[in-house]
């Protein structure tokens, strides 16, 4: 599966990092999200959130996948 990260700048004190399947083009369920304060922040966190992915060598869970937590 081929992974890429997108980070957005959505707001001017706000970046938002995703990752997602590079054949997905509807970015509306990610495998992972953060919303971050710099682009560096965000760019930082999606690397280590890829290479978190890449240790466990399975294929990742989107995000409506995961069980739902309780409050």
């Amino acid at each position: 599966m081929k992974l890429k990260v997108r980070v957005v700048h959505y707001r001017h004190d706000c970046w938002y990092a995703d990752i997602d399947d590079a054949e997905d083009r509807q970015p509306d369920d990610p495998f992972w999200y953060a919303d971050c304060r710099t682009q560096a922040e965000a760019i930082t966190l999606a690397c280590s959130q890829l290479a978190a992915l890449d240790a466990a060598g399975a294929a990742p869970c989107r995000l409506s996948e995961l069980p739902a937590q309780v409050a």
